[in-house]
This record gives structure tokens, sequence and C-alpha cells, in this order.
């Protein structure tokens, strides 16, 4: 791959990385401490949602962000042509 395709490549991936880890960050920390108290209004399955998110959403929501960059990068990988097969 020519040097400018890869640089294009990787500042792609860089945006998708930093974009995931932003929605990680809001659901762990601002979902599970910062906003946990007006969250906690909300009852999720019987517990209070400030609670759920500080102690099973923000895990959940890390593995569905497993996911969509596995789904992020195969498409990036198939765009560039550096797909395995």
């Amino acid at each position: 791959m020519e040097k400018g395709k890869l640089q294009e490549y990787w500042m792609t991936n860089l945006k998708y990385l930093i974009g995931l880890l932003v929605v990680w960050f809001i659901v762990s920390y601002g979902f599970g401490i910062l906003l946990a108290e007006p969250l906690n209004a909300i009852r999720l399955g019987g517990f209070k949602l400030g609670f759920w998110f500080a102690q099973q959403g923000s895990i959940y929501v890390f593995v569905v962000l497993i996911f969509v960059y596995v789904g992020l990068m195969n498409s990036l990988d198939k765009k560039y042509e550096v797909h395995e097969d």
C-alpha cells in the first residue's frame, strides 16, 4: 500500500478508536459515576439505572463496542484492500 493510503487508513482507524473510547468513557464514567444519582430514578430489571451502569452496563457496552470495532475494521480493510481471506 502506498504511503498516502497507509496514512489515510491509519487516521481512519484512530478516528474509530477515539470515537469508541469516548462512548465507553461516557457510559462507564459518565453514566456510572457522574450521572448515577439522576439515573437512579429509573429502574431497569428492578435495579436503579445508575447502579446498573456502574456494575453491569459499562461491561456490556464494552463488549458491544468490541463487535462494533471489528465490523468497522473489516469494512475499512475491504475499502483499502488489506483484508484477510
